[in-house]
């Protein structure tokens, strides 16, 4: 209850949870987004086991090959814009090492931290005399 104008009570309503579920849409749209990324991972996995298999060894397949075969244009864009917007180091240090990850391995990665970001939560009620 709350004293509104000319000194009449009227309810004021209790702030509304994050909605109806209990959940939050950015924790919806990191699941989506770890779903993505794990789906990336099994094809880029299904890929490299299929040439493993052909092969008779074990052939991991790099971000960088990818990356190359999809977009080449985009690659070197993207190199020469993080040489010229930060260090040159940080292309040569940083994201070439990232490159050289195994596809699959790397949106595994991000799939399964945005799949712990995303997670459910379980509310704890707290009581305290």
């Amino acid at each position: 209850m709350h004293c509104g104008a000319g000194g009449q009570w009227a309810e004021v309503p209790d702030p509304p949870e994050l909605n109806a579920q209990g959940t939050d849409p950015m924790l919806a749209f990191f699941r989506f987004l770890a779903g993505v990324l794990l789906l990336i991972a099994v094809i880029a996995a299904v890929y490299d086991g299929t040439r493993s298999v052909a092969a008779g060894a074990l052939v991991s397949t790099p971000l960088a090959e990818h990356w190359s075969k999809i977009a080449p244009g985009l690659l070197s864009a993207t190199q020469s814009a993080v040489s010229r917007t930060t260090h040159p180091l940080v292309w040569e240090l940083g994201m070439r090492k990232v490159l050289l990850v195994p596809t699959w391995a790397l949106f595994a990665v991000l799939g399964l931290l945005f799949a712990f970001a995303g997670r459910r939560r379980r509310r704890i009620n707290v009581f305290v005399n």
